[in-house]
């Protein structure tokens, strides 16, 4: 591995499902599995390994279309000094209030940025970039919505574009026909958004299985990468990250 490539930030996800620590595979709700009772647990194991920042997802949020699990992102907050970012099912200012309030520093925005980008950029203006995440799920480099029940037919990169000229500078991308299948990332589009949009912080995000996989993205440049479920089956160990980081 070149000594020169930056190092790529690791951003372990914690899914909730009724409070619960969760993963699904393909966003599919019948595929929940169930990793730990108490997230802070596993928030605070993170920490304890040295990880900085956390991605947050309320999975019954999404569902519902409205915030739900924000008593578990105040617990979370409070007993660590994780940057937290959450997402999932928020869709109004009133959502957005009750997440920073929470002690979220970030919110990720991914449905409301294809269905109402006017109020998308109403965020953007009231809270600025740096707390705002655009989500780009993506299928076939278009861009998926609504915890990908639906394909849109918004390309990607006049999608990126777009917010890019809004002054988002943080993406999550996921590739959703990798998600939580374990079979690595699409490191082919990220080098592509990143030839594209070379000052973008990107943060790469479904199929990573191993710790080859984060070092394929560090070798292809990419800032952070999200990944839960090959930590939670236990094929990437903490102390791998943690060397990782160092």
């Amino acid at each position: 591995m070149s000594h020169n490539a930056p190092k790529t930030e690791p951003i372990p996800a914690i899914d909730l499902i009724d409070g619960k620590c969760v993963r699904l595979s393909k966003g599919d709700y019948s595929t929940k599995k169930v990793y730990n009772e108490d997230p802070v647990e596993v928030a605070l194991e993170f920490e304890n390994h040295g990880i900085r920042r956390l991605h947050l997802v309320d999975l019954d949020g999404a569902k519902a279309g409205h915030i739900i699990n924000h008593k578990v992102l105040e617990r979370i907050a409070a007993k660590t000094g994780l940057v937290i970012d959450f997402g999932g099912g928020l869709k109004s200012t009133d959502d957005l209030r009750i997440a920073f309030e929470s002690g979220a520093q970030m919110v990720t925005g991914g449905s409301i940025a294809v269905k109402k980008p006017e109020e998308f950029e109403r965020w953007i203006g009231q809270y600025g970039p740096d707390k705002i995440i655009l989500g780009s799920d993506v299928k076939d480099r278009k861009i998926a919505i609504s915890g990908w029940l639906e394909t849109s037919d918004l390309e990607l990169f006049p999608f990126l574009e777009h917010y890019r000229s809004k002054g988002i500078t943080q993406t999550i991308c996921t590739d959703i026909s990798k998600d939580g299948m374990l079979e690595g990332p699409a490191n082919g589009l990220y080098r592509d958004i990143l030839a594209r949009f070379p000052d973008l912080y990107l943060i790469a995000s479904g199929g990573v299985s191993k710790m080859a996989d984060i070092e394929a993205l560090q070798e292809a440049g990419v800032p952070a990468v999200i990944f839960g479920k090959a930590i939670y089956e236990g094929r990437i160990a903490l102390k791998d990250l943690e060397k990782l980081m160092q």
